[in-house]
């Protein structure tokens, strides 16, 4: 799972999804990637079952596979953002 995590661009469109389905297009648009560079990247991410795809019509929509997903990032963010006693990182 860190592994996976472990690519920038992968991160940011795991943050794109944890909240709501959101479509290839949107994804792109937010992370600022070309459609099939992010089409790659959820794949291996549906692959490690952090990501969930919801057919609509003619569009696929991505979210966090489940709360486990949604559990680890923001404990990963926190801890990242937490400052220790003398203020560093």
């Amino acid at each position: 799972m860190f592994r996976i995590m472990g690519d920038a661009s992968r991160l940011k469109i795991l943050l794109v999804c944890l909240d709501a389905p959101v479509c290839v297009s949107d994804i792109a648009a937010s992370v600022g990637l070309s459609p099939s560079l992010v089409s790659h990247h959820l794949r291996l991410l549906r692959a490690a079952r952090m990501l969930r795809a919801e057919r609509q019509g003619k569009q696929v929509f991505y979210a966090a596979a489940d709360d486990h997903v949604r559990c680890v990032i923001s404990d990963m963010v926190a801890h990242v953002e937490e400052r220790d006693d003398a203020g560093e990182h």
